[in-house]
């Protein structure tokens, strides 16, 4: 048997197996129960995080042998052909390459008729908002007044994107990204079913750059396993995932608070001769520096930023090195612009080398009432 990627070995089969979403799959499974069912959804949020998964289940619980129903059999016909996407009276549509007019005209004419077997015609549109305005147009009618025996389920990346008159007819579900301690704990219960042995720091820097996709977190694990087996070094996960470590961030930014420029440029070179991204190492050097500035100012940062308790400790020893929460501020600020300026450049290297060692320079910087203070004593 072909080898079956984790995320979609570990895509949820029933409501109960959505993660992070409770409000969300509440709502739909009271709904179910009490028969207040709705012709048209819309589920909008960021990449991987259930939206067509929780169509799917709504779909296969709409036309089970037993339902509609909030727990679904996953045996009868209707349920596992449905599983296996080919279930006849449930259409899945892609609104990128499908979102024209014409095809909204045939799917118009197809919803007329009922069923060939089961209970609903399901029509779940994924990426809703690539359909055109003409398709939308076409398909305003149909859902506005849809025969009985149709519900639409539309999902999207790009709520706002999607036409008013579109949003108006749809029951709408917001789905929120993962937090990371939910996704550290999803990714450490699929290490145990799997067999395979990664660290906690390990699985919080997987969380981490999955940015609160469940999908994206679990694709990521399965590139890591690839590479590194069932055993998995803290060292070769941050090389394949082509993560930093924190240390370097650390002896840069001690390097910039002491203005040794040298140790700035010899940072740089490391950085990019170990093949790193220097445009990646920006990002992440700016995200480390708002983690100075919120261990600076937040009375309890640890509800602020993702860390562990002993690299909260270095923050705070890395913060004390700048006198003033304005300094990092502007270091802050000044890391902006550089990542703004990017798009005009053709050699990255050379912008943020001179970006650094322009914030070396800041150190040297005096209030302007201070400055006010020198100039009128003379």
């Amino acid at each position: 048997m072909s080898y079956l990627a984790l995320a979609r070995k570990y895509r949820p089969d029933t409501f109960e197996k959505v993660v992070g979403q409770e409000p969300i799959i509440t709502a739909l499974r009271n709904s179910l129960r009490s028969k207040r069912l709705h012709h048209a959804y819309l589920f909008s949020g960021i990449r991987g995080i259930g939206k067509t998964t929780t169509a799917r289940l709504l779909a296969k619980a709409l036309n089970c042998a037993s339902g509609p129903t909030a727990t679904p059999c996953n045996a009868c016909p209707s349920c596992v052909e449905t599983a296996e996407g080919r279930s006849i009276d449930i259409m899945e549509i892609d609104g990128a390459s499908s979102g024209g007019v014409d095809q909204i005209r045939e799917l118009r004419e197809i919803v007329r008729y009922t069923p060939i077997r089961d209970r609903y015609r399901v029509v779940i549109i994924d990426e809703v908002h690539m359909v055109t305005t003409a398709a939308f147009n076409a398909l305003l009618k149909t859902l506005e007044e849809p025969p009985s025996w149709i519900v639409f389920i539309f999902a999207t990346t790009e709520y706002r994107k999607v036409p008013a008159t579109i949003l108006s007819r749809c029951l709408q579900f917001f789905f929120r990204p993962l937090p990371m301690s939910l996704l550290v704990e999803h990714l450490r219960s699929i290490c145990a079913q799997e067999g395979i042995s990664v660290s906690d720091r390990g699985l919080f820097h997987i969380a981490r750059l999955a940015a609160g996709s469940s999908r994206d977190s679990i694709s990521l694990l399965d590139q890591i396993v690839a590479y590194c087996g069932l055993s998995v070094d803290d060292g070769d996960l941050l090389q394949i995932l082509n993560i930093m470590s924190s240390d370097v961030h650390e002896r840069m930014a001690r390097a910039i608070a002491s203005g040794d420029g040298g140790a700035v440029l010899d940072e740089i070179a490391k950085i990019v001769e170990c093949g790193c991204d220097i445009v990646s190492f920006l990002n992440d050097f700016e995200e480390y520096l708002r983690q100075l500035l919120v261990v600076k100012i937040a009375r309890a940062p640890e509800k602020l930023i993702d860390t562990y308790e002993e690299d909260l400790q270095a923050l705070r020893g890395v913060a004390a090195l700048f006198g003033e929460e304005a300094d990092l501020l502007r270091h802050l600020q000044f890391l902006m612009q550089i990542e703004a300026n990017l798009r005009y450049v053709h050699s990255p290297r050379y912008l943020i080398e001179a970006g650094f060692l322009k914030m070396c320079q800041f150190r040297k910087l005096i209030p302007i009432a201070d400055a006010y203070k020198l100039i009128s004593n003379r």
